[in-house]
């Protein structure tokens, strides 16, 4: 394929499974292709294995191609030979063996930052493969980038991970071993049989199987959240805080946490009491019965404890010992149930299989105040193993693949053996029994037609006083009944140790994961790990201590109902989360596990919150008042992270259907509000300009602070690219109820333009254009100021109303804000350049070097600077106009004391005049401030005015101090005043009626921005009233905290730039605050309801 006279015969390719190509030179400038005339070559790529395409080489090449390692991934050369360089007369051998940068796909690409899976590795950027290629640039398509270019840190920290070893454990191990031991825990052996005996089998087998129902949905959303991505430690909270947030999460990984370390206690419990039975047989009592189950479940605690901590590994071996001896033991269960029983054990209540044992067992018989849902939340805990594997799901090879097979599995065959061994039980052993081989029935006595009198034994004594055998008094039926005794004994041993171990090691893993998510600053205590798999050895101590406190209760059927509430509240929040998660549409929610539905896991959830009051309704509303507490907690705090849930999901789709519900609305004057595009550039540049626009928008309307980059486009782009996150982060960061914009345009009016007409969506769009007032306009060239009175025309063009800010200062702070920023790099390269010099011990000159940085130290920027952010700098040293311009910028942010906001309503602009202060007097920072409306009038209809206009507010609903009523703003201003105001304009006037007509065209022409003799004339009586309406509000309003007044509008192509300004600039000069502020001549009030 290759026409070069260097190319040479096919060879192998170097491996059967990658892409295969045909390298050839790049193009006219290359010296290989000097003597051939034809058109470049271009190579053929091919996705099969066959060696269809193979490498060509050049006789000069093949050694130099030898010395590059073309895997896909890395290029390694040698010599002067670079890949990269396509300037020069080289092969590109990156992607497919193709000249380009673009990058396969691969898995490091999608990795986060700290996965300890793997190494993220950068591909290259979009600004990369899309400008063009800078000659020194050789950028390897996966390299380890921190998006500079700049190798990051990941890979520095990739071997890290395999530094010790990690235990990882298959699902089988890991999961189905560890949810079998669990749920096969202390209610086994020692109360299910009591269990049956209170509901009978028809119960019985409800209560298992509503047990079941729960888990096994709960089971169901577990798997589809646990494969809808990588799973890392942390068990229920972990899949709960991913996929709900970390307000949910944070709240019920505390409760899932407490609710494992207390399941501890319940199964040493559980445990103790069998010992004690056996002591008690023995005549081996220590105290008494209470105090005995205090002190084995004390000292099983503390065993337990040290196997957890010797590591993962241990505990895995120990659980395995365990499941065997469990199995063994029930296996000698039903292998009891079949030998012929002895006369002992019929006097204890046991006959074998027998009907009529089955059919009174049937039906319930429920005594001591017991009821179906008491003995269900008893029960309940037996079945809340099935997230021993999820719990250590950080501890998983595979933990999409191990949990949803172990965790159902686990289910379906506990499950079987709780049915047939509650049904096995209650068919084979009477409710109550003596233990008497003498209470024998003889041919003379009655039979009271019980099961028991009917197979030749009279228990009828029990009817009057407690007996000690039968399923409801005697919790050791399954060992009575077994083949050999003591390997049941050995079965409660391993079953209650194997829960107990199982939820010793769950509770420090999830309040780890807890702890290492920083949502509870106060418990970060407990994140610290050790060891090759991160042990939680401080979590390990803490759960002994809840464990043991509550070991002390030693009666198992109080602590099993409290830990059920706090299950079952975990229960329905994986529940919900695989319900919210689903019901969110999000495109993120792609769960490997396809066998879930939506509505099963909200009914689940449903489910789990109907059981947890049935079950005890003071503990479910203590337990839900512990969550929303925590809750809330967590929402004030506000944590941050962002991972994604469905939860932001949710509020992406509810807010798209507002705004798209809100578009088929049609706009009522009652509901306006302003919505404002503000001009601030970067929002803590011009930091009060947002602040008083905020004062009216917060929770009222919109508010888009807007940055224009203008310049060319390939550097403002890059620039705006660079800073959006930040500067929107900067606003959440500062409470700033408001979005950030930014655009890249030829200059100021482009880009202003642009957004006048895009910025918004549907109904939430602006109304209202805010900008500060340019102070400098004397100074600026005659573009700037064009472009800046350009933006006024455009934005009453796109019927915007306009609020132009000025204060006596002026708004921006960038000059400070630099000046902190090169203080702050000045102080840290001073402190580096300090370590480095107490590190390194020179000899000459150290003494002079220290003096020399030390002298800077004044200059440090206060900590609270950096606590509230850049626009609360602090007063610095940079002069007394910085000094007055860092206060002016924080005064919109302080409480307004006792004063005024006065209004002069001169023109009806459609009521935003009056309606911006109104809004502002509801604000807890303006409420002090009183409106005082000023108008203009007639000199003899004064009382007539006023009284109109007090009506009309009246009908506004709008508070009001007073109503003035200005008869003399038509007059002439003061000689003085007028003469100011002629001095501002003289260096911008063309005075071209000095000049003969030829002169003063020519004079036109070459200056057309210019204010004319014409034009000033034709405006006198404007620019009269706007000098005249300064001296009235410096009699007036001098004193007031803001004033708000109407904005002139100059008219298009008729009144000059400069004149329009110098207009704006005599009438707010010298004055409090003002807001000019025009309306787009639509209403905005209205007093119809």
């Amino acid at each position: 394929m290759n026409n070069s006279p260097h190319s040479f015969p096919d060879t192998a390719p170097l491996s059967p499974t990658r892409f295969q190509v045909n390298v050839v030179s790049e193009g006219y400038d290359n010296p290989t292709c000097e003597g051939d005339k034809d058109p470049p070559q271009y190579e053929e790529t091919s996705f099969a294995s066959e060696d269809r395409h193979r490498m060509n080489y050049g006789p000069g090449n093949r050694e130099m191609f030898n010395n590059i390692l073309h895997n896909g991934d890395t290029i390694k050369t040698e010599g002067s030979f670079h890949p990269y360089d396509t300037h020069g007369h080289t092969y590109y051998m990156k992607t497919f063996g193709h000249n380009t940068m673009d990058a396969v796909p691969k898995i490091d690409y999608y990795r986060n930052t700290g996965s300890v899976s793997g190494v993220k590795k950068t591909r290259p950027s979009l600004a990369e493969i899309h400008e063009q290629l800078s000659k020194d640039v050789a950028v390897t398509p996966g390299s380890v980038s921190n998006g500079e270019g700049a190798l990051g840190d990941e890979e520095q920290n990739e071997e890290e991970p395999q530094k010790g070893g990690f235990v990882k454990f298959g699902w089988v191990k890991g999961v189905l071993v560890r949810c079998m031991l669990n749920i096969w825990g202390v209610m086994l052996f020692i109360r299910l049989s009591w269990i049956v005996g209170q509901a009978g089998i028809g119960l019985g087998v409800i209560i298992i199987l509503l047990a079941t129902m729960v888990t096994t949905i709960t089971g169901l959303s577990t798997s589809a959240i646990a494969t809808n991505g990588f799973v890392r430690g942390g068990g229920a909270y972990y899949l709960i805080s991913r996929s709900l947030g970390p307000e949910f999460g944070g709240s019920i990984g505390l409760i899932f946490a407490f609710a494992n370390a207390v399941a501890v206690a319940m199964y040493v419990v559980g445990f103790a009491e069998t010992v004690v039975d056996l002591l008690k047989d023995n005549d081996a009592i220590m105290v008494d019965d209470m105090n005995d189950i205090r002190i084995v479940g004390a000292i099983t605690v503390v065993l337990l404890l040290g196997i957890s901590v010797a590591g993962m590994e241990w505990e895995a071996k120990a659980q395995i010992v365990l499941l065997v001896i469990l199995l063994i033991a029930i296996v000698n269960f039903f292998i009891g149930t079949v030998i012929p029983t002895t006369e002992e054990k019929r006097s204890r209540g046991f006959f074998n299989y027998q009907a009529s044992i089955f059919a009174e067992n049937f039906g319930p018989d429920f005594r001591n105040g017991e009821g179906f849902f008491s003995v269900f939340a008893i029960f309940f805990p037996a079945a809340t193993g099935i997230l021993a594997g999820a719990n250590i799901s950080g501890d998983l090879e595979d933990p999409q693949d191990a949990i949803p097979k172990g965790t159902m599995l686990a289910i379906l065959i506990t499950t079987i053996a709780y049915l047939a061994v509650a049904i096995c039980a209650a068919a084979s052993v009477v409710r109550d029994a003596t233990g008497s081989m003498n209470d024998t029935i003889t041919s003379a006595m009655n039979c009271n037609a019980s099961a028991a009198c009917s197979l030749g034994y009279d228990f009828s004594m029990c009817e009057y006083e407690k007996c000690n055998y039968g399923l409801m008094n005697n919790f050791q039926v399954m060992s009575m009944v077994s083949g050999f005794g003591p390997l049941i004994v050995a079965g409660i041993f391993s079953a209650t140790l194997s829960s107990a171990l199982a939820s010793l090691v769950s509770a420090p893993k999830v309040f780890q994961a807890l702890c290492k998510d920083n949502i509870y600053k106060a418990l970060h205590f407990f994140a610290k790990g050790h060891g090759k798999n991160n042990e939680p050895i401080r979590g390990y101590v803490l759960t002994f201590l809840i464990a043991m406190a509550f070991i002390l209760i030693a009666e198992l059927n109080t602590i099993a109902p409290i830990i059920s509430n706090f299950f079952l509240a975990s229960y329905a929040l994986i529940n919900f989360s695989c319900f919210h998660a689903s019901f969110a549409k999000s495109p993120g929610w792609r769960p490997a596990f396809k066998y879930y539905n939506m509505w099963v896991s909200l009914f689940g959830a449903m489910l789990c919150c109907g059981v947890m009051f049935v079950i005890n309704w003071w503990a479910a509303v203590i337990t839900y008042g512990i969550e929303l507490f925590l809750y809330i907690y967590v929402t004030y705090k506000k944590p941050d992270v962002n991972w994604g849930s469905s939860t932001q999901a949710l509020q992406y789709t509810k807010a798209l259907n507002g705004a798209l519900d809100l578009n088929a609305i049609e706009e009522h004057v009652k509901n306006f509000r302003p919505q404002c595009l503000v001009l601030t550039g970067a929002p803590m540049a011009r930091p009060a300009l947002l602040d008083i626009t905020h004062s009216f928008t917060k929770n009222q309307g919109l508010c888009i602070c807007c940055e224009i980059f203008a310049g060319p486009r390939k550097q403002t782009v890059k620039e705006m690219n660079g800073g959006m996150i930040k500067k929107q982060a900067w606003l959440t960061k500062n409470n700033r109820k408001a979005f950030y914009a930014a655009v890249a345009a030829e200059n100021l009016r482009e880009g202003a333009r642009t957004l006048l007409q895009a910025a918004g969506l549907g109904r939430i769009k602006p109304n209202t254009l805010v900008m500060g007032f340019k102070k400098e306009w004397r100074q600026a060239s005659t573009v700037d100021l064009a472009n800046y009175v350009g933006i006024l025309h455009d934005a009453f063009d796109f019927e915007y109303g306009v609020v132009i800010v000025r204060n006596s200062q002026g708004f921006d702070i960038s000059s400070i804000l630099q000046a902190q920023e090169e203080m702050q790099r000045l102080e840290q390269e001073r402190l580096a350049l300090e370590a480095t010099i107490k590190d390194s011990e020179f000899q000459d000159g150290n003494s002079r070097i220290r003096r020399f940085f030390s002298k800077p130290t004044k200059l440090n920027i206060t900590s609270q600077a950096s606590k509230k952010g850049v626009s609360t700098a602090p007063p610095m040293h940079v002069g007394e106009y910085n000094q007055r311009l860092v206060e002016a910028s924080e005064q919109f942010k302080k409480k307004q004391g006792k004063g005024t906001i006065d209004v002069w309503w001169l023109f009806d602009d459609g009521g935003l005049t009056l309606l911006i202060p109104h809004i502002l007097t509801l604000r807890k920072k303006w409420k002090n401030c009183k409106l005082r409306i000023f108008i203009g009038g007639k000199a003899n209809r004064l009382e007539d005015e006023k009284l109109m206009m007090a009506s009309l507010l009246s009908k506004f609903r709008i508070k009001f101090a007073d109503v003035y009523i200005v008869a003399d703003i038509n007059t002439k201003p003061s000689k003085e005043s007028w003469k100011f105001f002629e001095e501002m304009i003289e260096p911008y006037r063309l005075h071209e009626s000095a000049n003969d007509v030829p002169t003063a065209e020519k004079i036109r022409r070459e200056n057309p921005w210019k204010i004319t003799d014409s034009e000033l004339e034709m405006y006198k009586e404007k620019s009269y009233r706007q000098v005249r309406l300064n001296e009235l509000l410096q009699e007036h309003s001098r004193s007031a905290n803001l004033i708000v007044l109407s904005l002139p509008v100059a008219r298009k192509g008729t009144v000059s730039d400069h004149l329009y300004m110098a207009w704006v600039e005599i009438l707010s000069k010298n004055l409090p605050p003002a807001l000019l502020v025009r309306g787009n001549h639509t209403n905005v009030l209205t007093f119809y309801s």
